[in-house]
């Protein structure tokens, strides 16, 4: 009788952390450049600062700095769930 080598645990794991994945690339690419990044290296450092954020940027750094503690949460039980199943 041979084990299963991924079970339901790890399964749903790598699922959640797969939708994750695209949650968090999407919510980072969605924020306003503040510069400083790759764009200045090639001339793309042009740009206006209004003083303020908005609400909306408030709530998509929240829910970029959630996801992305969720997706490191995956990690972590995956890793724990590989090691001791």
């Amino acid at each position: 009788m041979s084990v299963p080598l991924v079970t339901w645990p790890i399964m749903t794991l790598s699922i959640i952390l797969c939708i994750l994945s695209i949650i968090l690339t999407l919510s980072v690419l969605l924020h306003k450049s503040r510069g400083g990044g790759l764009s200045d290296l090639f001339g793309g450092g042009v740009s206006t600062s209004m003083g303020g954020t908005s609400v909306a940027e408030r709530n998509l750094d929240r829910i970029t700095i959630i996801v992305g503690l969720i997706w490191v949460a995956c990690i972590i039980g995956l890793l724990f769930l590989y090691r001791y199943s």
